[in-house]
């Protein structure tokens, strides 16, 4: 879809309270585009591209207009805004950050448009939506898949709403370690006034 076109779309918007992160599940270093993303989607019986953005290893392409419903995590749709990297696997099939620098730059410049638009949205990486069975957060042992490969709620940590409630046990632990230094930076300069 062309730039332009996808602009028009975008014009027909929902709300978004979410912003959901994954990769294309790919070997690192496999050059794919959003077209063969969709081919693979549309094989399952989807409509379109589940994601709405693909970073690729040149650039961004768009996928699924912004105005629609994305594929991205069951139960978690409605509101959501979806992203994709490409890659997400090592050579020998096992899941792993493979985003390089300039995926990663382009991660930041697509979360930061969408919250200039959505401030209120939660960023979690796909594997954050996992069931959480023992309630203490999502860990390892029960996501659904590793993907995104990456912790997207502590790396992204700093863009979230004011509130935020991480769902992974990881996210929950930086959150409260956070809290921690920032209670005892007050503590300090209270005590040094």
């Amino acid at each position: 879809m062309l730039n332009a076109e996808y602009k028009l779309e975008e014009k027909k918007m929902r709300e978004i309270k979410e912003i959901h992160i994954h990769c294309s599940a790919t070997r690192e270093g496999q050059a794919i585009t959003a077209d063969e993303i969709r081919k693979w989607h549309k094989a399952r019986g989807w409509s379109d591209i589940g994601y709405h953005y693909i970073i690729g290893f040149q650039g961004i392409e768009f996928g699924r207009p912004l105005h629609r419903i994305p594929a991205s995590a069951r139960g978690h749709n409605k509101y959501a805004a979806a992203i994709a990297y490409i890659g997400g696997l090592d050579a020998n099939g096992k899941a792993k950050d493979t985003r390089t620098p300039r995926q990663k730059e382009l991660l930041v410049k697509i979360i930061k448009q969408l919250k200039a638009k959505y401030p209120k949205a939660k960023i979690h990486g796909h594997r954050d939506l996992s069931v959480d069975k023992d309630g203490d957060g999502v860990e390892k042992h029960e996501f659904m898949k590793m993907c995104p490969c990456f912790n997207a709620e502590v790396e992204y940590m700093d863009y979230q709403p004011k509130g935020f409630v991480p769902k992974s046990k990881v996210g929950k632990d930086e959150k409260a370690k956070r809290n921690k230094a920032r209670s005892n930076s007050k503590e300090s300069s209270t005590a040094s006034s």
